[in-house]
């Protein structure tokens, strides 16, 4: 029974609940899949909150992962076969659009760069792994925005700042959100100088077996040589990456 099986797999329990789960879920939706006594998985999902690894949602009492237990799920993949699997992808589309290539996950800062592969070009535009950018003015941040639900979008815009860092920034939630649908609805999104003035960017999204958003895959590169016509006679490449990712990245465990 559950009840006899230690606290520390308990609480791994509740965190792959957490982690398979596409929402926020209050103590009573994780124990469903538990069947633990109220007050453990009360006290346990307590306890990950004060220890950092759960927030709760603006009404308190649904609960998602923090940015340290997603930090620490992206650290096990970067230090596993799935990294180096990754990384090949990743070169392999540098060489055939010959630009950088980045791929980026959401936080609650920005979209960070978990990822990348740079040119070769001697002129270029600096972004290493590590770099965090708005989610309003970057291929990657509008792609990322493109896959939640309409409602879902209308809530994360309305907490945005959109500041403007170019005179291409969208400024105001209705050109933002207009944007995003496009987005949406062709399965790529760009930024046109958006969030540099110089700079171009297309990005597309790598999902999960359960189809849901993991990361941005994306490359960019200036104006000198890019525009947003050739970004998206090269889309396919990113796309067919973004499929071969899904593939190797979330198999599904071997029973």
């Amino acid at each position: 029974m559950t009840e006899r099986i230690p606290t520390n797999l308990r609480t791994l329990l509740i965190l792959e609940v957490i982690g398979r789960s596409d929402r926020a879920l209050t103590a009573t939706e994780i124990n469903a899949d538990i069947g633990l006594p109220k007050q453990t998985v009360h006290r346990l999902v307590s306890t990950l909150e004060s220890e950092g690894f759960l927030i709760r949602d603006a009404h308190g009492k649904h609960f998602r992962p923090s940015r340290r237990l997603r930090l620490m799920g992206s650290g096990l993949l970067h230090a596993s076969r799935f990294h180096i699997v990754r990384h090949q992808i990743m070169t392999k589309v540098a060489a055939q659009v010959g630009e950088a290539v980045n791929y980026a996950v959401p936080e609650e800062t920005g979209m960070h760069y978990l990822d990348r592969i740079e040119t070769n070009w001697p002129f270029r535009i600096q972004l290493p792994v590590g770099t965090n950018v708005p989610f309003h003015c970057t291929a990657s941040g509008k792609c990322f925005m493109s896959t939640l639900s309409k409602k879902a979008r209308h809530d994360f815009v309305n907490g945005l700042d959109l500041e403007k860092l170019t005179k291409r920034t969208h400024v105001t939630k209705e050109s933002l959100l207009d944007d995003v649908a496009i987005c949406a609805k062709r399965g790529y999104a760009i930024d046109n100088e958006e969030f540099m003035e110089g700079m171009l960017a297309i990005a597309v999204p790598v999902m999960d077996h359960r189809n849901r958003f993991v990361a941005s895959l994306a490359f960019h590169g200036p104006v000198q040589r890019l525009s947003v016509t050739s970004m998206e006679q090269n889309k396919h490449v990113l796309l067919e990456a973004a499929t071969t990712l899904q593939s190797a990245l979330f198999i599904k465990d071997e029973e």
